[in-house]
């Protein structure tokens, strides 16, 4: 463990730090944390594909103001983590196992830093993913909260089989680290003007992120490659098969999502034993980076959760 950069385009509560740790496998990963004196536990943030620490300072600020410390993972290929590819841009992974020993280095660091208990899980899109499988492997959290989790990729109907059918061959054949057909290494909020794009509706927000991407293209991402493609597809279809945890569960998801697959929440969440669904209005994949009624909410609703699921 080192100490690591945490850019004050982070936004976040004072005090903020960053270490880099290293996962099982040598892969070296980056933790952002914000304190809380007298916090009621820890809340382990999960970002989305393309995403970093920095992105969630004004989330460690309202979980802060709800009594809550946070720590903030860089998985491996993104942000200031170790890229697999000579071009940095390309989100790749091998298999979205992998993804699994960052998440037991981000416990092994809370462990050892003894960081506020009990801990609490909070995902955002692929990162929502990643926190399944982590639960279903029996790592103990008091409860989760979910936004637009990526438990399927949005695609049109005739497009399946044929994503399915060039990821496979992309690892068959050796150009698994090439992009995903309609991808390349632009980074969205910078490449796409705020009218139409398919993150936020606040201005405020998006401007936020571009201010990010423009100050430090370091912690940028492009498109996904194949590879990466085939493991989420993979990863994705094998969670579907497995019955959902008895931890306390919230979900919020923008009834205007374009990116991640819909139905696969609605009926995860269906199943959920201790799960709530709640559809925000009119918002769009990034319900924590929405205008400030449906951030308040969200985060409102995460810690009246995690409130209620203190005790183990």
């Amino acid at each position: 463990m080192s100490q690591a950069p945490l850019y004050a385009v982070a936004d976040g509560p004072d005090a903020g730090e960053a270490f880099f740790v290293k996962a099982a496998d040598g892969v070296q990963i980056r933790l952002g944390f914000w304190a809380h004196q007298g916090a009621a536990g820890t809340v382990f943030l999960i970002p989305g594909r393309t995403e970093y620490v920095e992105k969630y300072g004004r989330a460690a600020a309202d979980l802060r103001a709800r009594g809550y410390a946070t720590l903030v993972i860089d998985v491996r290929g993104q942000g200031l983590a170790d890229r697999p590819l000579g071009d940095r841009l390309t989100g790749h992974v091998g298999s979205f196992d992998d993804y699994q020993l960052d998440m037991d280095a981000m416990v092994g660091f809370a462990q050892t830093r003894g960081l506020p208990q009990p801990y609490f899980l909070l995902s955002h899109s692929m990162g929502g993913c990643i926190a399944l499988r982590a639960l279903m492997r029996g790592l103990a959290f008091n409860a989760v909260a979910f936004s637009a989790p990526m438990w399927g990729i949005s695609m049109a109907a005739w497009m399946r089989p044929a994503a399915i059918a060039i990821s496979n061959a992309s690892r068959w054949f050796g150009f698994d680290s090439k992009y995903a057909p309609g991808t390349g290494p632009k980074t969205y909020v910078l490449s796409q003007p705020f009218a139409g794009n398919t993150l936020t509706t606040d201005p405020e927000m998006w401007d936020y992120m571009r201010r990010q991407a423009e100050a430090r293209p370091d912690l940028t991402l492009g498109g996904p490659s194949l590879g990466w493609l085939h493991a989420a597809l993979s990863e994705c279809s094998a969670l579907a098969r497995m019955a959902s945890p008895t931890v306390g569960c919230f979900t919020g998801l923008g009834t205007a999502e374009k990116i991640v697959d819909v139905p696969p929440v609605h009926l995860r969440m269906a199943a959920w034993p201790k799960g709530r669904l709640h559809l925000f209005t009119g918002a769009e994949h990034e319900v924590m980076m929405e205008g400030p009624q449906t951030r308040a909410s969200f985060f409102d609703q995460t810690a009246a959760l995690f409130d209620a699921n203190r005790q183990t």
